[in-house]
């Protein structure tokens, strides 16, 4: 009896070990997307291929990294891991935005124009839960969405094919570069709950007329669980990867533009910002320490380069709507 405990105590631990070093292995993220990758391949230089390959890149890079999309997974070891899918689900909200600029906007000559079939689907597949693992699971949605937004790029690039636009202009570029604004505000807030803060409500400031449908608190103490501390800073790391990719094709398809308002520098500022959130993390874990504590808090050093990528991002929109 004493030897069959041991022999099940022993099993025990190697599924464990298997477990943990598997792990291990599908924690390791995606390398951000060269430039090169995406740049213009056609002769005829098509405007918009770029975008729409770092969008389609991006997506394939979280289906068919280490252990494919973990966010879904019912069984061990991925139903314990919370960093990669937390990871993933920062990602899959930046192709979503921008999927959706690009039916709204990037594809569109005009607000009464149509929008376009294959990118009105491929917005609607990435808009699944990212956690469905039923019919249809969360990763054939997206691959279906991958597969329409190739269709889209095809047209687009068949000189034959007038139907499949991608506009680059200035007031396009600035509706995406507003809701990445929103986006990275929302990451510098959430990350710097990490250590508590109160904040006051400004809610209506700005017009003395602005009224809301419920009364708020005057100020509120804002902390994030020591529980999600992790899971928020790797949604951040996620959503950065992603923008970092989206960013250095906008450099390419907007090049003409951003030459006209002088702005080139600006993007090169956003993109070495979200450049700097992609270091490595050399701490097995998320530290959490106080502001001016002897631990480091990792938390507000990525609410850091946030916040200066969404300086940049607001310079560069002010560039953009300038004459």
């Amino acid at each position: 009896m004493q030897v069959t405990w041991k022999k099940i105590l022993a099993a025990v631990i190697v599924v464990f070990l298997i477990g943990y070093l598997i792990s291990v292995w599908w924690s390791v993220e995606p390398d951000p997307i060269e430039q090169n990758a995406y740049n213009q391949q056609s002769v005829d230089n098509v405007i918009g291929y770029a975008t729409t390959s770092a969008l389609i890149l991006t997506i394939e890079a979280l289906l068919d990294k280490p252990g494919g999309w973990l966010s879904n997974d019912v069984t061990p070891p991925s139903i314990f891991m919370d960093n990669m899918p937390a990871f993933e689900f920062g990602a899959i909200e930046q192709t979503r935005d921008l999927a959706l600029i690009m039916r709204k906007e990037f594809s569109r000559s005009q607000s009464q124009s149509s929008a376009d079939k294959d990118l009105l689907a491929a917005h609607s597949k990435l808009n699944i839960e990212h956690t469905s693992w039923l019919v249809p699971s969360a990763e054939s949605e997206y691959r279906d969405a991958v597969k329409l937004l190739k269709l889209y790029r095809a047209r687009m690039m068949a000189t034959e094919n007038p139907d499949a636009q991608f506009y680059a202009r200035a007031d396009n570029l600035n509706e995406w570069l507003k809701e990445v604004q929103k986006r990275l505000g929302s990451m510098s807030q959430n990350l710097s709950a990490s250590v508590g803060q109160e904040r006051l409500n400004t809610d209506l400031s700005g017009d003395s007329a602005a009224r809301q449908s419920t009364p708020g608190a005057g100020a509120q103490e804002i902390k994030t669980s020591w529980w999600k501390i992790d899971d928020v800073f790797y949604e951040t790391r996620g959503a950065t990867w992603a923008l970092l990719n989206f960013m250095k094709a906008i450099e390419v398809d907007f090049a003409d533009v951003l030459q006209k308002k002088n702005a080139q520098v600006s993007l090169r500022q956003i993109i070495r910002e979200l450049e700097e959130t992609q270091q490595p993390i050399w701490s097995p874990m998320i530290l959490n320490g106080s502001g001016f504590g002897v631990v480091a808090n990792h938390s507000l050093v990525m609410a850091n380069y946030i916040s200066r990528a969404n300086a940049a991002v607001i310079d560069l929109t002010n560039l953009l709507t300038q004459g």
